[in-house]
């Protein structure tokens, strides 16, 4: 009965260093230390059809139409000052380039698939914003009203 106790401490020392043994070593990771170059959104024009907008003053009629477009196509996922499912557009047009937004919206599906800032809002919101059919006229006006709302004049 005695050597019975002092077999098994004797036992579980000798497979406990065993299984320590044999643990696989993980790879040694190389950590990018170097300050990494962010992009500054309002340069970055998105991928499209949209290469240059030229604004001047804000033009209501064409925000006014942006206005409907908006409440027909986007409203169900977008508010100014909320998260409904994608992100709140409340000073998007001080955060985005209006070549950007244009082109999320008239060219969402190579957006969602290329653009870094849109897959980064993708990993925040979990979500990929749906192509609506938006042509490039009813974009402006859309940017229009986007304009309007964060209070250009």
């Amino acid at each position: 009965m005695k050597n019975i106790y002092l077999t098994i401490p004797v036992l579980a020392t000798v497979f406990l260093l065993g299984a320590y043994g044999c643990k696989k070593k993980e790879p040694t990771l190389k950590m990018d230390t170097s300050p990494a170059k962010k992009e500054d959104p309002l340069k970055n024009k998105g991928i499209g059809p949209v290469k240059q907008v030229t604004l001047g003053s804000l033009d209501p009629k064409s925000a006014a139409r942006g206005k409907k477009i908006f409440e027909t196509k986007c409203l169900a996922c977008h508010k100014f000052k909320e998260k409904v499912v994608g992100p709140p557009l409340a000073d998007v047009t001080k955060r985005r380039s209006p070549e950007w937004i244009m082109n999320l919206m008239v060219n969402t599906n190579e957006m969602v698939q290329k653009d870094p800032i849109v897959k980064g809002m993708i990993a925040v919101y979990m979500t990929k914003m749906t192509f609506q059919d938006v042509s490039r006229k009813e974009a402006r006006d859309i940017l229009e009203y986007f304009r309007q709302k964060d209070g250009v004049q």
